[in-house]
């Protein structure tokens, strides 16, 4: 890899020598930069963390509430040892964000996990323009195409609406963090009471802090849930819960999956529920082609996912591409593992906007 590339691959994860940072560790350093606040991409033990505002309350949820951490806005950007560092909007779940790196004549961007088609519980994916892109590829296959939100919200409102007809209630498993606040974000609450499972509430609730509109929630455990509201309630419940003592209370109810997974035929039959809901915080085939368009970077590095499939599709259109290994996993509701990460390799540059506001250096720890 070339000493002047802005990015290179560490033991600890993707580094920026000219700026002395890590961009989503996965092991504990100095200087952590944050996407968001999934496990595989934020992890404990850095001596400081840099993200945007809204990851805050994940990230002191789940890190420690006395964690060192220094937040941007989206477009504000630091000067930290002559890198211009700034958050751009990823459009995967709350406070998720693409990580602009600029230094001399080189522009990256980092882009961490992404989704292009807006969901009202996060800001939209936002192109920024580069020269190096890095990118996930976790769902790097043709076959995986999202149905439209809309189609995919009428089909889970039939099935819950048809299940509260018979009396069953309708248990949907889903990732507690993005997914589950998706899913309230977009159902007819009029069919129903909404249930959580207590992994789900603390997460609504920093959801609600950051101003995103949820429907009112109850835990299985409240005493308003009686029977009779819940045989007709949609429960949320990540997917650990399934099979456990806590999935008693509901009888014999209905269930079903939501995850990006269940485009794979036979997905639904291996977790054992009723259906499947196509459903993912990630970008799909065409997503990522769109994505990875609208930077207009000539050198693309993939990450995580399908990386030889995508890696060779870019090829074939010209760009310079090749894989970054990482040691990210998948957050998709735990249905199914990610494509194994075929290919190592390193991860510069076009102009990009600059944004609203400008800092000197303030990254935590910086001299």
């Amino acid at each position: 890899m070339a000493g002047s590339d802005l990015v290179v691959a560490r033991p600890e994860g993707l580094y920026c020598p000219a700026g002395d940072f890590y961009i989503d560790p996965w092991r504990p350093v100095d200087r952590a930069v944050i996407t968001h606040g999934h496990s595989d991409h934020a992890r404990s033990g850095h001596a400081h963390y840099l993200a945007h505002h809204d990851s805050a309350g994940v990230l002191r949820a789940r890190l420690g509430a006395d964690i060192t951490l220094q937040t941007l806005a989206y477009g504000e950007a630091i000067t930290h040892h002559g890198v211009r560092l700034s958050l751009h909007p990823a459009g995967h779940v709350l406070g998720s964000a693409q990580v602009r790196l600029e230094h001399g004549s080189q522009v990256w961007v980092a882009s961490g996990d992404y989704k292009l088609e807006h969901d009202g519980t996060c800001a939209a994916f936002e192109p920024v323009r580069c020269d190096t892109f890095i990118t996930e590829s976790t769902f790097g296959l043709p076959i995986y195409r999202w149905p439209a939100q809309a189609d995919l919200f009428a089909d889970v409102n039939a099935w819950w609406r048809g299940n509260a007809a018979l009396g069953r209630p309708s248990v949907l498993f889903c990732y507690a963090f993005g997914k589950a606040q998706r899913i309230l974000h977009g159902v007819d609450v009029s069919i129903g009471a909404l249930v959580v499972h207590g992994a789900i509430e603390p997460l609504n609730a920093v959801y609600r802090a950051a101003g995103v509109r949820l429907p009112d929630t109850l835990r299985a455990t409240d005493p308003q849930a009686t029977p009779a509201l819940l045989a007709t309630a949609l429960v949320l419940a990540p997917p650990s819960a399934q099979g456990t003592p806590w999935m008693r209370r509901f009888g014999r109810c209905a269930d079903a999956f939501a995850s990006g997974w269940m485009q794979l035929r036979g997905t639904r039959r291996r977790r054992g529920v009723d259906r499947g809901f196509v459903m993912s915080d990630h970008a799909d085939w065409p997503g990522l082609q769109r994505a990875i368009a609208g930077t207009g970077a000539e050198r693309i590095f993939v990450t995580h996912g399908s990386v030889a499939v995508l890696v060779r599709w870019l090829q074939e259109q010209g760009l310079q591409a090749q894989g970054f290994h990482t040691e990210y996993g998948d957050e998709d509701a735990g249905a199914e593992p990610a494509a194994p990460a075929a290919a190592h390799g390193g991860v510069p540059p076009a102009e990009a906007p600059a944004g609203p506001h400008e800092r000197g250096s303030e990254f935590p720890g910086a001299p």
